[in-house]
């Protein structure tokens, strides 16, 4: 062969043509990207491997129900699970139904091959990185997750899930897969599958379902309780709405569909509850929601045969059932009553009553309401924690003055007077003054602070716990009237801060759940101790210790030591209440009792007496605990530490008088002026004029030895009216703003529309806390003086003259009574709503502002006022005190007012405007 046409093995040897963009990349950068590519492809070889391996388990088993048992593991408690499940082909589900879970949980179903990648790897970054157990779950996904694994939320089972779910779409058909999906999940109410649902909340069959009432259900599985609109309507309206704008997106349905369509009529009633009625019912819910935090879901408890050991005490159960009932027997109806117990040492929840209407129904025990006095041992423990001894003394008399409460007096209840105080007497007879000096000197963030390491959360859903809010006086803040217990606590979040205390101050976590089981006994969750010590074991002794001497005085437990404090939140400015509590323990055992009503309102019994917290919550705490003890060794409570020094500094509030009452009044609790004290019924007698010139008379006696004033009054159950001096001018104060609140709400009835939220919001803070920023606002938004006069000349309020500074319009008594009959009258300018609106919010005032025409007013009888208090340095800071609203009960109805101006102080003006009411009552006898 010729030399040339000899072909050399080596010339076709040639390097393989490179990019030339890869040859200008640093040898580095080759390197890295090409160890990259070798690692996906390893981790891709892997992974097929691994679904390769991976064996799709046998047809899920049906559904079995799960039982609840007492802590014993034996007893049973409850069974959850009785289900509602019809199979149906997808071809009966309508196109649009089957839509609205498309666009809700997996709009690209029919294009993926069973998981989303760049979701997983979302979720796998958040779990890994967040610890969030956050979900990236196709359609195929959650039917894997449903039908063959639990909901845990860990790396293996979510890895697990995604193999099984390319298995799942090997074998199946999409159309298939969606089929099993829509007749397995769950929907709450007891409703499994899509038919099932359609019954349980719209009364039909799928097949009749439309693309509204398909996104009803398809919002529900995300979260089958909350979305159910008859548990949390606001939530499941928004998801509805977002889901219908999905579809709309989705080509589905038309634009704007969302705003366009109806939210469908839901059936009001739940088909669970009446499968598990009484308290059990809602000791269940609360083992549910507790289960969903463990990675156990709604659907798995229902149909997952699970053997769950709650912590709930067969006979602890039982006390709280029976002194509950024998409590209520008889009382009237819209009573209702909360108790929680739990054990200080592991936190469990040995009783639990929420109410006894079963599943689904309100639950009582986990409803903020204010605990009053319940929370003056956490003023105590901050106080000690600041070196401050229980045995230190206060000022306890009543009323006082303290500088963030504007002015307005602060009174014990039952006005109780004890002008050296200890705290411990202090705390045996509830004092308020006592306390609310104790935290204004430690300041309320420290009460706040403190009551969150106890067990308070900081917040309850998006709003946070023992803060102002909107239309109160400081929004965000925290008050000194966290001593008085005027912000919101659930019962069963009381219950753990007084088992905090009771554990010397070590914290457990509240549960209800010990151990899951699955049916072949493979352990799902199992509760573990988890303590933390957040308060000295000293401060708990003491307070223990005060705590003990108010059990002596308001009744021991046979045969136990225990320590308690009861607690009761004034109902407006009546002498009933809204809420009354009991909370304490004795060793082994905290409980809370809570009575009040649904919607806040006067507390009675069924013989027309108030209830109060050492009444029916106390009763109800003594017998529970004396049988859901019996039998167990009575435990002994930890002697007293003795934290902290002596503090006195209070005491020199009294003045000069405090050494005579070091030595006279040490701890000595004695009654104060009451309620219409002031008034003497003697002097009404003879004919209505004869009645009318000795008050005169009385009147022009008093007039020469206080300064200027005036009173009008106007009987409503008789028609007569009485004013002395009453068209004489004096300047507002505050009284100026029922007339503004008046003049907006003419102002929106006129617009055929009602007040805003912001409006409402400073409406509120304007008249409960005679915010001045507020009338400001309002006085601008009605128009100013020249707008403000033409609606007072609509509510026949001629005599006042508006000024640009609205405390400082000018006013008669006579003009202030007319406002008064303005908010009574049915002819009024003003309508039903607007009349009762106001009239609301005056009353509420007087909760804290009980001085001023209240006076004149006796036991049984409500006071709706304004009070009004300025001092101008134009009339060498002498002070203008006033006080108008309406008095009224079964034989009372009377508008009254009274002006004045130039007094020397402020609580000298108050006590002349008290005088003067008195002095109307006493000798009109109205």
């Amino acid at each position: 062969m010729p030399a040339a046409d000899v072909i050399s093995p080596t010339r076709h040897r040639r390097k393989p043509t490179l990019p030339r963009w890869w040859l200008w990349l640093p040898r580095w950068c080759r390197r890295t990207v090409t160890a990259l590519v070798a690692v996906a492809l390893a981790l891709g070889i892997a992974a097929s491997g691994y679904v390769a391996s991976m064996d799709l388990p046998p047809e899920p088993a049906p559904p079995q129900a799960s039982v609840l048992y007492y802590r014993d593991g034996r007893t049973v408690l409850a069974r959850v699970g009785l289900t509602d499940r019809t199979d149906v082909t997808l071809a009966k589900v309508p196109e649009q139904v089957r839509q609205a879970f498309l666009a809700a949980e997996d709009r690209g179903f029919y294009d993926h091959s069973g998981i989303s990648v760049r979701g997983l790897l979302r979720a796998l970054w958040s779990n890994v990185v967040r610890d969030s157990g956050e979900g990236a779950s196709t359609i195929t996904q959650q039917y894997v997750r449903n039908a063959y694994l639990t909901q845990d939320r860990t790396i293996s089972r979510k890895t697990k899930e995604a193999a099984l779910a390319l298995k799942v779409e090997h074998r199946y058909s999409k159309d298939e897969i969606l089929e099993r999906y829509l007749n397995t999940i769950y929907f709450g109410r007891g409703a499994y599958g899509i038919e099932a649902a359609a019954r349980a909340f719209f009364g039909t069959s799928v097949g009749r379902l439309n693309a509204a009432q398909g996104a009803v259900l398809a919002a529900m599985v995300k979260d089958p309780t909350r979305g159910d609109p008859a548990v949390d309507s606001g939530w499941a309206k928004d998801r509805w709405t977002w889901i219908l704008r999905a579809m709309s997106e989705q080509g589905w349905l038309p634009d704007g569909a969302a705003e366009q369509t109806p939210y469908p009529r839901v059936a009001a009633e739940s088909v669970t509850r009446s499968t598990i009625s009484g308290p059990a019912g809602l000791i269940t819910d609360r083992v549910e929601d507790e289960l969903v935090e463990a990675g156990i879901s709604r659907q798995q408890l229902r149909i997952g045969g699970l053997h769950i050991t709650t912590t709930i005490d067969a006979t602890a159960q039982q006390a709280a059932t029976i002194s509950i009932s024998a409590a209520l027997k008889s009382q009237p109806k819209e009573l209702r009553t909360a108790l929680v117990a739990i054990d200080p040492a592991d936190g469990g929840v040995r009783a639990y009553y929420g109410g006894d209407r079963g599943r689904g129904y309100f639950d009582d025990a986990i409803a903020a309401r204010p605990p009053a006095s319940t929370f003056k041992p956490l003023v105590l423990a901050a106080a000690e924690e600041h070196d401050i001894s229980f045995l230190s003394l206060y000022n306890g008399t009543s009323p006082r003055q303290f500088q963030d409460r504007d002015g307005a007096p602060l009174y014990n209840k039952d006005n109780l007077q004890c002008p050296v105080c200890p705290l411990d007497t202090a705390m045996v007879h509830s004092l308020n003054t006592p306390f609310y000096a104790l935290t204004e000197q430690i300041g309320p963030a420290t009460v706040r602070d403190l009551a969150h390491r106890l067990g308070v959360p900081e917040k309850y859903g998006k709003q946070r716990t023992l803060v102002d809010i909107k239309g109160e006086p400081k929004p965000g803040l925290t008050r000194a009237d966290i001593a008085l217990g005027r912000y919101p606590v659930a019962p069963s979040d009381m219950a753990t801060v007084y088992a905090t205390l009771a554990g010397g101050g070590r914290r457990t976590v509240r549960h209800f759940v010990q151990s899951v089981t699955t049916a072949t006994g493979a352990v799902l969750h199992k509760s573990a101790k988890s303590s933390e010590r957040v308060m000295s074991s000293g401060v708990a002794a003491d307070v223990q210790s005060v705590l003990t001497k108010v059990v002596e005085r308001d009744g021991a437990i046979p045969g136990l030591q225990a320590a308690a404090k009861t607690g009761s939140q004034q109902w407006s400015d009546t002498n009933d209440s809204s809420d009354a509590w009991t909370a304490g323990w004795t060793p082994g055992l905290a409980a809370v009792t809570w009575v009040g009503r649904e919607k806040p309102g006067p507390i009675r019994t069924k013989d027309g007496k108030s209830i109060n917290g050492d009444g029916m919550p106390y009763q109800i705490w003594r017998k529970f605990l004396t049988s859901a003890l019996q039998g167990r060794p009575a435990g002994a409570m930890t002697a007293a530490a003795m934290v902290g020094k002596r503090n006195g500094d209070d005491l020199k509030t009294l003045g000069p008088d405090i050494k005579t009452a070091l030595v006279k009044e040490r701890g000595v609790v004695y009654p104060g002026p009451q309620k219409g004290d002031k008034v003497d019924k003697s002097l009404a007698s003879g004919s209505w004029n004869q009645r009318v010139d000795r008050l005169r008379n009385a009147l022009d006696k008093y007039a020469g030895e206080v300064p200027d004033f005036a009173v009008s009054v106007v009987d409503r159950k008789t028609g007569r009216r009485y004013d002395y001096h009453g068209d004489q001018r004096f300047e507002a104060a505050s009284v100026i703003k029922v007339e503004l609140l008046a003049a907006l709400l003419l102002r929106a009835q006129d617009k055929n529309r009602k007040l805003t939220k912001a409006e409402k919001s400073r409406a509120a803070k304007m008249i409960r806390a005679s915010d001045n920023e507020t009338a400001k606002q309002i006085y601008n938004a009605v128009g100013g003086a020249a707008k403000f006069r033409k609606a007072l000349h609509r509510l026949g309020i001629d005599d006042t003259e508006p000024s640009p500074s609205s405390g400082l319009s000018k006013t008669t008594a006579n003009d202030q009574v007319r406002m008064i009959d303005a908010l009574t009258a049915p002819d009024s300018p003003l309508n039903k709503g607007s009349r009762d609106y106001i009239l609301g919010l005056m009353s509420s005032v007087n909760a804290d502002q009980t001085w001023g025409i209240s006076a004149a007013a006796f036991d049984g009888e409500r006071t709706s006022l304004k009070n009004g208090w300025l001092a101008r340095s134009t009339e060498q800071n002498r002070w203008i005190i006033n006080s108008t609203g309406r008095i009224s009960g079964e034989k009372t109805d009377v508008a009254i007012s009274v002006l004045s101006h130039g007094h020397s102080s402020q609580q000298g003006g108050i006590e002349v405007a008290e005088n003067i009411a008195a002095l109307t009552r006493s000798y009109l006898g109205w």
